[in-house]
């Protein structure tokens, strides 16, 4: 496979964030409605893409845009109102898109809650094309380079 793939070795391309689910993501058992993990996951990509500068701001002034195509969770355990959370972000694969994996654990005991996933490709912001190939600026900013 080509060096498109980082594993935990280099911290550079992972991020963990601290997070407590507010009431209003609750259902009335006081546990996270399943479609609120994406938003979780959204900070935690947010803050990682903000360390290369190439957050949706920077990514759309280069011309370029980056929709998910495919996502999946797995649902371990359930998330609860105000449980202290760790959300890790990590990039895998940026060579022909953008894929970042991510784990949700309880901040206090390290039991793993939810393991996920999100894949993106870059579009031309100008056409709607999709790229089959990463855009050198992401590239640039990850500052890794294709084999």
């Amino acid at each position: 496979m080509p060096n498109d793939r980082k594993d935990a070795v280099d911290d550079r391309f992972a991020i963990e964030i601290d997070l407590e689910p507010p009431f209003h993501d609750c259902d009335p058992m006081q546990v996270v409605w399943h479609g609120n993990y994406f938003r979780y996951f959204e900070i935690a990509r947010c803050a990682l893409l903000r360390r290369f500068d190439y957050d949706y701001p920077q990514m759309q002034q280069s011309g370029y845009l980056f929709p998910i195509v495919d996502t999946r969770v797995k649902y371990v355990r359930p998330l609860r109102f105000a449980q202290a959370l760790k959300v890790r972000a990590r990039i895998v694969e940026w060579e022909n898109r953008l894929k970042l994996d991510y784990e949700i654990r309880d901040a206090g005991s390290g039991d793993v809650l939810t393991r996920a996933h999100t894949i993106q490709v870059a579009v031309a912001a100008d056409s709607g094309e999709m790229l089959y190939l990463s855009p050198q600026v992401l590239l640039d900013r990850l500052g890794v380079a294709l084999p």
